[in-house]
């Protein structure tokens, strides 16, 4: 991804911040549907990154599951990562009491960064999970490379990203209206697999489902992607906004889909996670070769 592009993306959430959370009704369903995927999962990690971490609903969720567990957030967009240490900052006139009051309550801290870089040591992180950022990210392979190089060996990654079935209505529409793509492409699961097994995680477990919300007219839709800063951020956009006779030409088109009344949205969501695994190798792809020498109990002459 070019860096006017990321310029771009970051824009569009400092943008939305404000109004996130009031539209994000199904970016906290994914979040509580990927904070069910650890039912059974007998980890206790001491350092959580949540990367992506808009303004901290999944922090939130990870707070409540790991209570002992330190919390970083990390989001590309500052005010998404400011609105994070607002949400999860005791009141004014409690906070100096906290530690004496709450002593093994988990401290959170809240960064601008991009998750292709990020700003932590080697084998730093017990555990990181991202719900709904890795479709952002402009070089997944990067993402993945960063996170396994700071996760501790056997860390676990857990994740969620929509698919590429995911706003297909929306995208048929717009198909022929201009010549100019206007539903981001977001990444097949099985793709997302062999990138992490490149990137050197091991038994990477991937799962599929669709939700479809539904809409009385396509205003609606669009006002919530608006609104959670998901509106199209491609490549090839057009410059300019559409006409009035281009929006009536997706209105129209977008009307083949509607049933029961209503038009739908799908989206493809993908939940993954994957484990860091020994790490037996160094940055740069060299093995290491680890040689166990027992002591001869016979003496050498």
């Amino acid at each position: 991804m070019n860096e006017a592009l990321k310029r771009a993306i970051r824009r569009s959430f400092e943008a939305a911040a404000p109004t996130y959370d009031e539209a994000a009704f199904l970016q906290q369903e994914i979040a509580r549907r990927l904070d069910d995927h650890l039912d059974g999962m007998k980890i206790a990690p001491g350092l959580i990154l949540d990367a992506g971490c808009g303004t901290g609903f999944g922090l939130s969720l990870l707070k409540a599951r790991f209570p002992e567990a330190r919390l970083l957030g990390l989001d590309l967009a500052h005010a998404m990562a400011a609105r994070t240490r607002d949400r999860h900052a005791p009141p004014s006139g409690w906070r100096k009491w906290l530690p004496l009051l709450a002593p093994h309550s988990s401290p959170l801290t809240a960064v601008c960064a991009d998750m292709e870089r990020l700003p932590l040591g080697r084998d730093s992180l017990d555990m990181v999970w991202s719900s709904l950022a890795l479709q952002w990210v402009g070089e997944p392979d990067a993402a993945f490379r960063e996170i396994h190089r700071a996760l501790k060996p056997e860390g676990l990654f857990i994740f969620a990203t929509f698919g590429p079935d995911t706003l297909m209505e929306l995208r048929a529409a717009s198909a022929d209206i201009d010549g100019h793509r206007h539903v981001n492409r977001f990444i097949d699961m099985h793709d997302i697999g062999d990138a992490l097994v490149h990137a050197g995680f091991s038994n990477p477990v991937m799962e599929m489902e669709r939700i479809t919300l539904t809409y009385e007219a396509l205003p609606g839709l669009l006002r919530d992607l608006k609104a959670i800063g998901a509106h199209t951020v491609v490549e090839d956009r057009r410059a300019g906004l559409m006409g009035k006779r281009e929006w009536r030409r997706l209105a129209d088109n977008y009307e083949r889909f509607r049933k029961d009344g209503r038009l739908p949205a799908t989206y493809e969501v993908v939940y993954g996670h994957a484990w860091a695994g020994r790490k037996d190798k160094l940055e740069d792809g060299r093995q290491i070769i680890q040689f166990k020498i027992e002591k001869r109990k016979a003496g050498l002459r």
